[in-house]
């Protein structure tokens, strides 16, 4: 009764296409955040070293306080370079963004299954709409608390990998060493993956609205509306 009808103009509808709109928008989180990889690099002039580059590679899930930065050279600046780490743990808030941007694929998968081969059971079903609203409100405010989380770990990056980390380093407050901040990768593309969370938000939220329209709820309240306007128009 309830076997694979595929049915392509289905991707026509509001409800399908927004669905298809989050299916892709959740791979772009996850490439743009979780492929991430870049450094920073110092300029060090210390005992028999002159401005000589080290590095500190980072990348996702940003733990950055276990992220170290190479020696100047082989003999560690005659001894006194100590063990530099970057500081800061993120991985909290990238993991969350990832993970939701993963678990929003998954579902945007199935549903599209759902949608485009089993609409007659989605429609026959009540169960199977209410359910579908419920995800689609849940992953809205996920989207929000999991974004919002993210541009502020983001924000908190830039600055424990900018040059304002010298200060941080006893190292280069010795007599005799001197520390300049050299570059540090660029995080636009980490720009982006704040910019299509909250895009991922807007059309989970927006989706609401046409998941609504499927469930019960929505015929309820329609006859509710309509029998109070036949009463209305009784009295008049």
């Amino acid at each position: 009764m309830f076997g694979l009808q595929v049915d392509c103009s289905s991707l026509l509808e509001p409800l399908v296409f927004i669905k298809v709109l989050e299916w892709i928008f959740s791979i772009f989180v996850s490439s743009t955040c979780g492929g991430f990889r870049g450094e920073t690099t110092l300029l060090v002039s210390c005992k028999g070293v002159v401005n000589k580059t080290v590095t500190a590679a980072f990348a996702y899930p940003f733990r950055l306080n276990a992220v170290q930065f190479s020696a100047p050279d082989s003999s560690r600046c005659g001894g006194t370079w100590p063990d530099i780490y970057l500081v800061g743990n993120f991985s909290s808030s990238a993991q969350f963004f990832v993970m939701l941007s993963v678990v929003a694929f998954l579902y945007c998968v199935a549903a599209l299954v759902v949608y485009i081969g089993y609409k007659h059971a989605y429609q026959h079903n009540s169960k199977l709409p209410l359910t579908d609203l419920a995800v689609t409100i849940v992953t809205t405010f996920l989207w929000l608390v999991s974004t919002s989380g993210w541009a502020k770990a983001l924000a908190d990056i830039k600055i424990a990998t900018g040059a304002s980390i010298i200060t941080l380093i006893d190292f280069c407050k010795a007599p005799g060493t001197t520390c300049h901040f050299g570059s540090v990768t660029s995080m636009r593309t980490l720009n982006v993956s704040v910019i299509f969370g909250f895009l991922n938000m807007i059309l989970w939220g927006a989706n609401i609205w046409f998941v609504y329209k499927d469930t019960n709820l929505h015929g309820r309240s329609s006859r509710g509306l309509q029998v109070s306007g036949t009463c209305s128009a009784q009295r008049i």
